[in-house]
């Protein structure tokens, strides 16, 4: 059998070996930091900045060196609370702020400032009372790209000493008083009734010229159509009285055939209702003395006969 001073000897070493084996494991722990992507580390030796770890595997001294929380090094969005601003026409406004920022030196932000989201608040706070007090509502109202280059600039300037770069600040709303809000929506009610109002007169002005040019335009084609029927109306009674009239010259007619196309168109001439009485030409008289030589071979006219004296 063993005896007790062995075995304890034996439970003495084993307990050592644990131990040792335990140290060992902290030890490695403590030793192997392995950083994210996109953060640093901060690394203090008895009390002192040492280094700024990089992503990925690193060996720290154990029980000497310690590492703070990692910093985010990725660009952040920060939304602050509305922030009631006294314009220069002392009226009040809620300004909604927007910061985008990134952290560009882990050390600096660890230990320039205690903590650079207040910070950042704090003085985003102070200039945008200190912009926007020197406008009035209107111009605040209207001038929202140039407030936030005015931020960006005073920001980025301020915080550069905590390791901060600002990319952009937007103003999110700009909320003016109420009774402001309701006196702005009457007034945009106005205008955009004053607007229809021109738009409707603007239609119906447009709407009379187009009927009027449409109407003007109509007359003179009507005008221009009824001229060009008139002109082929004249050319075509032309070409007809010259057509009858080189058929006559050619078919040389006598007297008697002259006379009966005369009485041929004596109808004609007394056609409708508005003729209450029209006039006979003296050239009857020889049309129907013509007549009556062709049908009555003998007879003789009286008017106008001359007796011829006998030698």
């Amino acid at each position: 059998m063993i005896s007790t001073a062995a075995f304890i000897g034996q439970l003495f070493v084993i307990s050592l070996v644990v131990v040792v084996a335990i140290f060992v494991v902290v030890v490695l722990v403590r030793s192997i930091r392995i950083v994210p992507q996109a953060y640093a580390g901060v690394v203090e030796r008895l009390g002192r900045y040492r280094k700024t770890l990089q992503p990925g595997l690193n060996i720290l001294v154990p029980f000497i060196d310690r590492m703070r929380p990692l910093v985010d090094m990725r660009e952040q969005v920060v939304s602050f609370p509305p922030q009631p601003v006294i314009t220069e026409d002392n009226l009040v406004v809620s300004i909604d702020t927007v910061i985008y920022f990134q952290v560009t030196d882990a050390r600096a932000a660890t230990y320039e400032i205690a903590n650079y989201l207040a910070g950042v608040e704090q003085l985003t706070v102070t200039t945008l009372r200190n912009v926007v007090g020197g406008l009035n509502l209107e111009e605040a109202l209207t001038s929202r790209d140039n407030i936030n280059g005015q931020l960006r600039v005073v920001l980025d300037e301020a915080t550069g000493k905590w390791g901060l770069r600002v990319n952009r600040v937007e103003l999110k709303a700009i909320d003016p008083p109420l009774s402001i809000q309701d006196s702005m929506e009457k007034q945009m009610r106005a205008e955009r009734d004053r607007r229809a109002v021109i738009l409707t007169s603007e239609g119906s002005k447009q709407s009379q010229i187009l009927e009027a040019e449409g109407a003007r335009q109509s007359a003179i084609l009507k005008a221009e159509g009824e001229a060009q029927a008139v002109i082929l109306k004249a050319e075509a009674e032309a070409k007809a009285i010259t057509t009858v009239f080189e058929a006559i010259h050619k078919g040389n007619p006598d007297a008697q055939l002259l006379a009966y196309e005369y009485l041929q168109m004596l109808p004609k001439i007394a056609e409708g209702d508005s003729n209450k009485m029209w006039i006979i030409p003296s050239e009857l008289t020889e049309a129907l003395k013509g007549i009556g030589q062709g049908f009555l071979p003998g007879a003789t006219g009286n008017s106008g006969a001359k007796a011829t004296p006998k030698a």
